[in-house]
C-alpha cells in the first residue's frame, strides 16, 4: 500500500472533528476528498503533516507509520501540503518564495532544475520572480503556493482548497496545472468544495461529512450519485458567483 490512513480520530478538545475515518491513495493516483465547511478536510491534511496530532489511529506512508512525526520529518519523506489560503510570504519576492519551498534540500543542480519546471508551468511566476508575492493577484498567489510545494519534490502533494475564490476562468487552469502535475508523476489528494472539478479530474473520491466518510467511489461514480449531485452539485452557477463579485483574479 502506498499511502493509507486507518481508523483516524482527531479531536480540538471537546470537538470530535474526525470520527474513525479510513481512505487510501494509490501511487499515481489523484484522489479527492469533498465535503461541506467544517466537515474535517483540512484537519485530515494537517493530521497528515503533523500539524495536528491524532488522538488514534494511524496514518501509513511506503509502510511507515506518520503519526507521532515531527512536520519537517514528513516533509524529507516527500509529502509537501499546499495549505488552504495559500499562506505565501508576503514580503518576499517570488523567487525567495520558491526558495523557501526547498529549504530542506541541499542539491543545487535540482533545485535550479525544479526552479526552471516551476517557471515553465507558471510562465507568470518567471515574469513577477522579483515582485513581492503579497502584491501578487489572488489567483498568482496560489500559483505561488502551488510552485513553492512543488520545490518540496513531493511524490505525494497534499492540497488544501487549491480555487477557493478564484474566477471560472482561473479555476480551469489550476486544475488544468494539478492533472499536469499528476501526469509527470506526483500523487495528489485533493481536498476541494468545488466537487465538479474535483471529481472531474479525481480517479477516486470520498465525500466527508461532519468527521465521517459517507461515501465512495470512481470521481465518475461520484459525479454522477443523485445524493452527492444534490449536496455538491448544485446551488449558485459560477456565472452568478461572477456578478456578485465573489472571485479573484
Amino acid at each position: 500500500m502506498y499511502f493509507e490512513i486507518k481508523d483516524l480520530h482527531v479531536f480540538y478538545r471537546a470537538i470530535h472533528a474526525l470520527k474513525g475515518i479510513s481512505l487510501n491513495v494509490e501511487k499515481g493516483e489523484i484522489v479527492a476528498l469533498i465535503g461541506g465547511n467544517g466537515a474535517g478536510k483540512s484537519s485530515t491534511l494537517n493530521s497528515i503533516s503533523g500539524i495536528v496530532q491524532a488522538a488514534s489511529g494511524s496514518v501509513i506512508y511506503q509502510e511507515q507509520e506518520l503519526c507521532g512525526l515531527a512536520t519537517d520529518e514528513i516533509v524529507r519523506m516527500g509529502i509537501v501540503q499546499v495549505p488552504e489560503g495559500r499562506h505565501i510570504f508576503p514580503k518576499m519576492s517570488v523567487q525567495e518564495n520558491l526558495e523557501m519551498g526547498a529549504f530542506l534540500r541541499s542539491d543545487k543542480e535540482l533545485i535550479q532544475r525544479d526552479m526552471e519546471r516551476v517557471y515553465d508551468l507558471f510562465p507568470r511566476m518567471k515574469e513577477r520572480r522579483n515582485q513581492a508575492g503579497g502584491t501578487l493577484s489572488g489567483g498568482e498567489q496560489q500559483m505561488l503556493a502551488i510552485g513553492r510545494g512543488l520545490m518540496g519534490e513531493p511524490d505525494l502533494m497534499l492540497l488544501d482548497e487549491p480555487s477557493m475564490g478564484l474566477a471560472p476562468i482561473l479555476v480551469e487552469q489550476i486544475f488544468d496545472i494539478i492533472f499536469e502535475i499528476n501526469q509527470a508523476g506526483t500523487s495528489i489528494l485533493l481536498v476541494e468544495q468545488n466537487a465538479q472539478m474535483a471529481l472531474a479530474i479525481a480517479d477516486r473520491a470520498y465525500v466527508l461529512e461532519t468527521g465521517e466518510i459517507v461515501t465512495k467511489g470512481t470521481g465518475l461514480e461520484l459525479l454522477n450519485d443523485p445524493k452527492v449531485q444534490a449536496a455538491y452539485l448544485g446551488g449558485e452557477s459560477e456565472e452568478e458567483k461572477l456578478n456578485k463579485g465573489e472571485y479573484y483574479f
